[in-house]
């Protein structure tokens, strides 16, 4: 026998007595709520005061702001999308008040009003959480990875290009001159030699016109007229541009056309994870707890260069330093143990060859090393596995490309000649010299008896479920994997307000 089937009553003009509210239609525990709930407790003064009087009426930047970081943590981060929530999602329209600002009135505060403002306001979220003991400013995991810029893949400048560019100039302003002497030889009149050092766009002209008016009236290979029209048309100008180039590349090697701010870095993307060069920027983060403490964006591809300044800015954000700090390899440098000892940080940070040194057993048992070669302190002096005394011989300072200076020392043997081990222990003519950091080695001392503590094993095993999980649902998760705006100051701010809103869509469901 067929059951009768039932349906639930659908009528879609019934009226209500009483019109529904949005309050009813937001869950209590949404994740809404708790960002309506702690922006609504942030200093957001010095946003307010960035607001000039006069002129028509403005969306209060406390609602915008509510919006954009709630967009971010639904995972929309057009301004065109965020506009359209607004005016078709129940839990848009309930924060926002019924407001509807548009896309460009998004995109100007996103972009332009909480540029220089935002750290602060992220600040202030960090030390709420930290109040509520979700987080710890104490201890710190620190790691990087790329994050693709909104430029032309295509359109690029390359440092080394430039470089050669002025050096063919160079090369060719020679040949010509050489071509002048050619023509002057048989005669006394050579005019003086020009500077074909000075490559730049004023002495280029000048010294073409040396050799246009060494030229004239002398019967000339048409090629070479034909080099010199081209030369004074186009070498000035191409030499202007490259300067203007190099302005903006500074210490680095490339920058996109489109956003120059960006230098092109190689990243896994693919399955295969084979790298592909693209514009992008080094996002560097702390985290603790899977909560982001702090965040920085560099423009190099190291991350070794970018730890100084990450710290810094946590000082400068939060009033002190941490107690300890735990990184990958990638930040074992002189310059950075010089820098978390003096901040008196206690550093879990491995340097190169760490785990080769614990792993593998022919580099610990390896005599001839120079790491394995016993040292007396007292008289400075090493010894080579036959027992003879390498004495230093020099002493002196290299700097590295930050500018950071490092002691290097120089010991050599006294008689390697005729030595029955000089074949496993050296290929070089003449006696074996060996350069020594003395204090990179302490500090790398200092930092395998870290490392190997039970402390330090804590650490390390911590490192890689709380930063590199977060960089997993940002980019997995939340979908941010290329920026949206331009500009090293915009996309500062943007990489703020994705890690806002990690942290309280982690919040909301702690």
């Amino acid at each position: 026998m067929n059951k009768k089937v039932v349906f639930k009553t659908y009528s879609q003009d019934q009226l209500s007595l009483l019109p529904p509210s949005y309050d009813d239609l937001v869950p209590k525990n949404h994740p809404v709520r708790i960002v309506n709930t702690i922006v609504d407790r942030l200093d957001i003064s010095t946003l307010e005061r960035s607001y000039k009087g006069g002129g028509t009426s403005s969306y209060h930047p406390r609602m915008l702001l509510k919006v954009t970081i709630y967009a971010y943590l639904r995972n929309i981060y057009s301004s065109r999308k965020i506009e359209q929530a607004l005016q078709e999602n129940i839990h848009f329209m309930w924060l926002s008040g019924q407001s509807k600002p548009d896309h460009n009135t998004i995109n100007d505060f996103r972009g332009k009003r909480l540029k220089g403002i935002f750290q602060n306001i992220f600040n202030q979220v960090v030390i709420l959480l930290a109040e509520q003991g979700v987080l710890s400013l104490k201890e710190l995991f620190v790691d990087g990875t790329k994050i693709e810029a909104n430029a032309n893949r295509h359109t690029f400048v390359w440092g080394k290009s430039n470089k050669t560019s002025k050096e063919r100039i160079k090369k060719q302003l020679k040949e010509l001159w050489k071509y002048v002497e050619s023509v002057y030889d048989q005669e006394q009149m050579l005019p003086n030699e020009p500077d074909f050092e000075a490559i730049d766009p004023e002495k280029v002209a000048q010294t073409i016109d040396t050799i246009n008016q060494a030229l004239k009236d002398k019967e000339i290979d048409k090629k070479v007229k034909q080099k010199l029209n081209y030369a004074k048309k186009n070498w000035p100008q191409n030499l202007q541009k490259y300067n203007e180039q190099e302005k903006i590349l500074g210490t680095r090697n490339s920058y996109s056309k489109t956003d120059p701010d960006a230098t092109f870095m190689r990243m896994k993307d693919d399955y295969m994870q084979n790298g592909q060069l693209k514009p992008g920027y080094n996002l560097q983060a702390s985290t603790n707890n899977q909560f982001i403490v702090n965040y920085s964006l560099a423009q190099t591809t190291a991350d070794t260069t970018t730890l100084k300044d990450h710290l810094q800015k946590h000082i400068a954000s939060y009033g002190e330093a941490p107690q300890t700090l735990t990184a990958d390899a990638g930040y074992g440098s002189e310059e950075n143990y010089v820098d978390l000892e003096e901040k008196e940080v206690t550093a879990y940070v491995k340097y190169n060859y760490f785990h080769k040194e614990q792993r593998d057993k022919k580099h610990r048992e390896n005599p001839f090393h120079p790491d394995n070669l016993f040292y007396n302190r007292e008289t400075d002096t090493y010894y080579c596995p036959m027992g003879q005394a390498m004495n230093k011989i020099e002493c002196y300072e290299s700097q590295t490309k930050n500018g950071f200076k490092q002691t290097i020392h120089r010991y050599q043997a006294q008689n390697c000649l005729g030595c029955p081990l000089r074949g496993s222990c050296h290929k070089a003519k003449g006696n074996r010299t060996i350069e020594r950091n003395h204090n990179l080695i302490r500090l790398k001392e200092k930092a395998r008896d870290l490392l190997l503590s039970d402390e330090g094993i804590a650490h390390r095993k911590r490192r890689c479920w709380d930063v590199e999980a977060v960089f997993g649902n940002i980019k997995q998760n939340m979908g941010f994997k290329r920026f949206m705006l331009r500009g090293m100051e915009k996309v500062t701010t943007e990489i703020g307000l994705i890690a806002m809103a990690h942290n309280l869509r982690k919040f909301s469901v702690a």
